[in-house]
């Protein structure tokens, strides 16, 4: 009997790739870049390029490089534990669940309205507190209102998926894609958030229209629905089971949203008005989950169990920054990151700069198959993408650009995002009709992506 081939785990794959770091330090030959301090971070000196003797990292540093990789980036593993731990008690108090849901209800009525505001509402959720796999919760909701209005399934899960999705392709202000990759890049936080929202009110406008055509189409005909009649009539009852547990929307539930906007609105305000980082935006949702774990009757002790729930949730996204950095100490142990990035520059130097921008994209795009965490992937890849756009004379903000719009958009299409299966196997939608559905808006994004990086590049 033949075994299928399965994914290795995220964190035995960046060991493997911590592991092959250290050979390629007896492989690669060693060598550095000079660096002076340009506007407060450190920059490379085009053409300082020089060898060193080489530095081979011993076997052994393989796994010690784990625990130096989470010390080293101790203040984005503890603001990552923090926020989450933050949001799990708001989690817990069913504020997010119970506003959300009731949105969903009354814009079901109204017919039209259902896809575009529940789009709208769950990419608000995703640029600014980095809702993911807690999107998948309001799948069956999704479906049922869309079956109610003629439509099917595949609608209800797509407005959920692409909407919070489409949140992270805007990134304006989250924490844990955007955020750590601009502390990595050494640029003011959430820098370039005019930008940003621009493309991501683009992105949501095609998306919406993605969806709505569909949508369109099999209420005219449930003939042009790509999931099978049978599936279509089969989940009813299921659905209805799962949505049991959303409570209904309270005055509580109302004062612990508003405590929650406010906790987004201040630590925007200090972040462009008194330079706040992450130190910062960490203490500031602690001191709102904690006021929203006793508006929500959590008590005390009930507020600071939902905080530790909220941290074991994250924990695999926390940890991954760890690994991820690990990767990066055993390259700079072996003084081969400097090579790498020298010889990276070397191949694209003489592209125009717009090639090199889609390059980087590309690559992210890639990427993220093998590592889905936004933060990890940040911590893995950033440190590299940092140095070739200076080499390249490319403004670090596309370096981050790239990063997220890779990041971002692949996780729609990619079986390796938690998120995204998790919300298929809700649906009972099969991965290839998934397929079906959404490569083309992921190609259109792509397009739009591309076109909007290269546009920053010459603004």
């Amino acid at each position: 009997m033949k075994k299928s081939l399965k994914m290795p785990h995220t964190y035995a794959l960046l060991l493997f790739l911590v592991a092959f770091a250290c050979v390629m330090t007896y492989i690669i030959p060693a060598g550095i870049y000079d660096r002076e301090d340009v506007d407060g971070r450190k920059q490379v000196i085009n053409d300082s390029y020089h060898h060193v003797a080489q530095q081979p990292v011993s076997p052994i540093e393989i796994f010690r490089a784990v625990p130096t990789g989470l010390v080293e980036a101790a203040e984005i593993v503890f603001y990552i534990f923090l926020v989450g731990g933050a949001f799990g008690i708001i989690h817990r108090t069913g504020a997010i669940n119970a506003g959300v849901g009731a949105m969903m209800e009354k814009v079901g009525k109204k017919g039209n309205m259902l896809i575009p505001v529940t789009m709208i509402v769950f990419s608000i959720l995703g640029f600014s507190i980095g809702l993911s796999e807690e999107a998948i919760v309001f799948v069956p909701i999704g479906i049922l209102l869309a079956k109610a209005l003629g439509y099917d399934a595949m609608v209800g899960t797509a407005m959920i998926i692409l909407g919070s999705g489409i949140g992270f392709l805007g990134g304006m202000i989250n924490p844990f894609t955007v955020g750590i990759a601009q502390k990595i890049a050494e640029i003011p936080l959430f820098s370039g958030i005019i930008f940003r929202t621009i493309v991501y009110l683009i992105v949501l406008l095609t998306g919406i229209l993605y969806v709505l055509n569909y949508a369109k189409k099999v209420k005219k005909d449930k003939k042009h629905s790509l999931i099978a009649a049978d599936m279509r009539a089969a989940n009813d009852a299921r659905f209805e089971e799962q949505i049991k547990g959303i409570d209904s929307f309270t005055m509580r539930h109302a004062l612990i949203l508003l405590c929650l906007a406010i906790a987004v609105i201040i630590n925007v305000y200090g972040i462009f008005k008194f330079d706040w980082f992450l130190m910062q935006m960490s203490a500031n949702f602690l001191i709102m989950g904690i006021i929203a774990g006793l508006i929500g009757g959590l008590g005390l002790n009930g507020t600071f169990d939902a905080l530790i729930e909220g941290m074991k949730d994250i924990l695999y996204g926390a940890i991954i920054v760890g690994f991820a950095r690990a990767i990066v100490l055993v390259l700079e142990s072996g003084k081969i990151i400097d090579t790498i990035v020298h010889h990276m520059t070397a191949v694209i130097d003489h592209l125009p700069a717009a090639f090199s921008v889609i390059a980087m994209f590309v690559t992210q795009l890639f990427l993220n198959f093998f590592i889905p965490s936004g933060s990890g992937q940040a911590m893995t890849t950033m440190p590299i993408m940092v140095p070739v756009s200076d080499l390249l004379g490319i403004n670090r903000q596309l370096a981050v650009l790239a990063f997220q719009y890779g990041d971002a958009i692949s996780n729609n299409i990619i079986p390796t995002s938690a998120s995204l299966m998790g919300a298929l196997a809700v649906a009972r939608i099969p991965y290839t009709t998934w397929i079906k559905f959404v490569w083309m808006i992921i190609a259109i994004w792509a397009v739009i992506c591309i076109g909007a990086m290269i546009i920053y590049m010459n603004i």
